[in-house]
């Protein structure tokens, strides 16, 4: 079998029942030995990849419609739609397919959509075809009926609309309709209305081309007004014919095109307002009618692209300052309804339309047309525009950016959006919302293009915060010059709400660009005074930019926040609010809880130290305590450095303890004799650096007495910890009720001097290790502080861990001589 390559292009029906374009190719038909039959091949005519391999089956219903398509089904929710250049390339291929299942290449359809129960199949092939009752008027009955009974087996329907479309059915019962008009006989008109009804429903793309036809379809729409169900016909036709005007804003001089606009345009109305709305299981018979109307707007709008003329005409008048407002009106809704039309094409189809608008200067126009004072002009214009942003957003950017070159500010296009948001005149700002949702997707990096040489992020940001983001914050930055808004109406309000909303957006995905705005033009601080709004949504919005900000954890930003003193309105805000539980009272309870779980040390800092007089009564939550802790936490720790260095070590010791180091300990506390120790004697393994113990107690004398006055605000400081592994020997710092206050430690001046030992030393000791030498014993001659000698056990002081460790203090570090591994410190 010889191959035959044709143009084609190929669609597939998705979910929503709407055609996707899968691309343009060549299609043949040949043996593919894998499929183990003949198939139809489409090889893409860009690089010549496989676009489609289908077996063209023996029981699978091919469908050919409008002389250049050919639609089938290969699963249960997969169509598939060839759509030829040619005619004669969709016949050669239909006769393919029909040569593979035997049929005759003149029917349209190949095999029924549904299997048929055997009665049915045997009642039905008994019978050669189905024949219609003469169309007379007196047997209209008769037809409808027979029309009826006909739709429920798909086998007696694919009958019916054969006989319909052989005999010239369609165009008999039109004239018949015509007849029972003027003799006003309703009861025909309402059987032809179920007799049209039901041809809609055969699905037939051959009978859509009689009933769409110029002569016919005035004729069609006119049988379906006559609604057996309802009181009164419709008036379709009045409206089509009399409302309904047809306007060539530029003449079109091809007659085809104008025919299939007309053509397109009724046929849609039928769909849309004649018919009844489908049931579920009439649903899928009016699948023919969708694409038809599908493929009727690619062809338009493929026809009207192709026509330069009528583009440049319309794009030049529609910017000469000598069209009258009225013709420019129409030429703006037209381009607006041509692109709403491209919404219908695929995603290929659509790149090129809107090249092509580009390369004709829809951009330039627009800007012409944003600048009118007609508003229902520049509203069109705004569709239009958003049309172009949701295709493109980075061809726009390029557009701003170079227009910047030639102009001022004042008449960028980018700034005319801006400035119709802020003026826009609709109390609820529908226009507004419309247009900040456009900006917000001109500045989001996630569409943003980043190539070898540039990066579009970099180039249009700095564009934007240099020509455009003051005329943004214009409005924001009038009303905030004193401690309360100076307008508070509801539009300014919401107008201000937007704003925010965007640059809360840019705060989110803009790095050094917004933070420079909001740093440089004290921007934090003039949000701020819309908390004494008395509208809640423009306090939050404001709260809402503020926490932003705060969770950036950037310590530019908290710096500003703090110099500036910029928590004040908050706080404010909250006491004002009382103890009424709204959203505000949990929106800033909310902020400073962030702080206090995120440890923002600076933050935490200067909030307590500026207002904890006025929060520290809130009592009913934890925040504002917790917080107070999280502070008092920091300030021992900048206090004590060698605490906090001690406590680095004891988390360090605790886990990092070698194998080296509890061999050493296990065969020095073996290898002693119990009897040989004295009460309050300490068994310690050596280290190579130590430190007198008063460096140790020292400061936890200290510690101690502040944890005594501060008892109620903090945990116990006192915990028992058993160490694991092998280790034996532990000691153990015991304090009575009488020494908590003070801590003495005497140390003998034959000590050896020495470090904390470092993580891997054999005389390190794990949890046991501190400032002081952990290879340093002393036997303290009063019960203050006691070290005694326990087997398994180690009482310390634990100080909670911080996210932060410092290096320790290791001045004043001497190298101590090499002990015996069975070296025994006594009295």
């Amino acid at each position: 079998m010889t191959d035959t390559r044709r143009r084609v292009k190929v669609y597939t029906l998705n979910e929503e029942r709407q055609w996707d374009d899968r691309g343009t190719g060549h299609v043949s038909s040949g043996y593919v030995d894998r499929l183990k039959g003949t198939s139809l091949l489409v090889r893409a005519e860009s690089d010549g990849s496989l676009l489609l391999e289908s077996k063209i089956n023996p029981n699978t219903a091919y469908q050919k419609q409008q002389d250049t398509l050919i639609v089938w089904s290969e699963a249960e929710n997969y169509d598939l739609a060839l759509s030829f250049q040619e005619k004669a390339g969709c016949d050669e291929i239909w006769e393919k397919i029909c040569q593979v299942q035997g049929k005759d290449p003149s029917v349209d359809i190949t095999q029924d959509l549904v299997d048929e129960s055997e009665e049915e199949r045997f009642e039905d092939m008994s019978s050669p075809g189905l024949e219609l009752p003469p169309c007379e008027l007196n047997r209209l009955e008769e037809v409808a009926e027979l029309v009826a009974s006909s739709l429920p087996s798909p086998l007696r329907r694919e009958k019916l609309a054969l006989a319909v479309e052989n005999e010239g059915y369609i165009k008999k019962l039109l004239e018949l309709f015509h007849v029972c008009e003027d003799l006003e006989n309703h009861e025909g008109l309402h059987h032809l209305y179920e007799i049209i009804k039901g041809i809609f429903l055969l699905n037939r793309t051959a009978l859509f081309e009689v009933m769409f036809s110029e002569e016919c379809i005035m004729d069609v729409i006119g049988c379906l007004e006559f609604d057996p169900s309802l009181p009164q016909p419709r008036r379709h036709r009045e409206f089509l014919t009399k409302t309904a005007k047809f306007k060539e804003v530029i003449p079109i001089s091809d007659p085809e095109l104008k025919q299939k606009i007309h053509q397109t345009y009724r046929v849609q109305y039928i769909q849309d307002m004649v018919l009844p709305t489908p049931s579920v299981f009439e649903e899928n018979m009016l699948s023919t009618l969708h694409s038809f109307i599908f493929f009727n707007k690619v062809e338009i709008v493929g026809m009207l692209q192709d026509d330069e003329k009528f583009l440049t005409d319309l794009f030049a008048q529609l910017t000469d300052e000598a069209t009258d407002d009225d013709k420019r009106h129409e030429l703006v809704n037209f381009l607006k309804e041509f692109c709403a039309f491209s919404q219908t094409l695929q995603p290929q189809n659509r790149d090129a339309f809107f090249k092509t608008l580009s390369n004709m200067g829809i951009l330039p126009a627009l800007e012409v047309i944003l600048g009118m004072d007609d508003p229902q002009v520049r509203s069109a214009a705004t569709d239009i525009f958003s049309y172009l942003v949701e295709y493109n957003p980075s061809m726009v950017r390029e557009f701003v950016m170079q227009e910047s070159q030639q102009n001022d500010d004042d008449i960028l296009l980018i700034n005319l959006i801006i400035e119709h948001m802020i003026c826009d005149t609709d109390p609820e700002l529908g226009g507004a919302v419309q247009l900040m949702g456009l900006l917000r997707t001109l500045v989001d990096p996630e569409n943003m293009l980043a190539t070898a040489n540039k990066t579009e992020k970099t180039e249009f940001l700095s564009f934007f915060y240099k020509h455009c983001m003051h005329v943004l914050s214009a409005p924001l930055l009038a009303n905030t010059t004193e401690e309360r808004p100076s307008k508070d109406d509801f539009q300014t309000s919401q107008l201000l709400a937007l704003i925010l909303e965007l640059l809360t957006f840019c705060v989110e995905h803009h790095t050094y660009h917004i933070k420079n705005y909001i740093i440089n033009k004290d921007i934090l601080r003039r949000v701020l005074v819309l908390m004494s709004s008395c509208h809640a949504f423009l306090a939050l919005c404001s709260l809402r930019f503020m926490r932003k900000i705060i969770g950036l954890k950037d310590e530019f930003y908290n710096r500003y926040i703090m110099r500036n003193f910029l928590f004040e309105p908050v706080v404010k805000a909250f006491l004002s609010n009382g103890s009424r539980y709204n959203l505000m009272n949990s929106a800033i309870i909310e902020m400073f809880e962030y702080l206090r779980v995120e440890d923002v040390k600076s933050l935490t800092a200067h909030v307590i130290e500026n207002y904890w007089k006025a929060l520290e009564d809130i009592d009913y939550v934890q925040t504002f305590k917790g917080l107070k802790l999280r502070y008092e936490q920091q300030r021992e720790r900048q206090d004590n450095p060698k605490l906090d260095s001690m406590r680095s070590i004891l988390r360090n010791h605790r886990y990092r303890r070698d194998a080296r180091t509890l061999e050493d300990e296990e065969e020095m506390w073996f290898n002693t004799d119990e009897d040989d120790l004295e009460d309050g004697e300490a068994i310690v393994p050596p280290s190579d650096k130590m430190k007198s113990d008063d460096d140790l107690m020292d400061p936890i004398s200290k510690f101690m007495e502040r944890r005594k006055l501060k008892d109620t605000e903090e945990k116990e400081v006192l915990a028992k910890s058993n160490l694991s592994g092998r280790q034996s020997p532990s000691f153990k710092l015991s304090f009575s009720s009488a020494s908590k206050a003070s801590l003495t430690s005497s140390s003998s001046a034959s000590l050896h001097p020495g470090s904390p030992g470092s993580p891997g030393s054999p005389g390190s000791l794990g949890s046991a290790a501190s400032p002081g030498s952990p290879g340093s014993g002393a036997k303290s001659p009063t019960p203050t502080a006691a070290i005694t000698t326990k087997s398994g056990i180690v009482g310390l002081v634990d100080y909670p861990d911080d996210d932060e460790e410092e290096d320790e203090d290791t001045e004043n570090k001497e190298e101590s001589p090499p002990l015996s591994k069975k070296s025994k410190l006594s009295s």
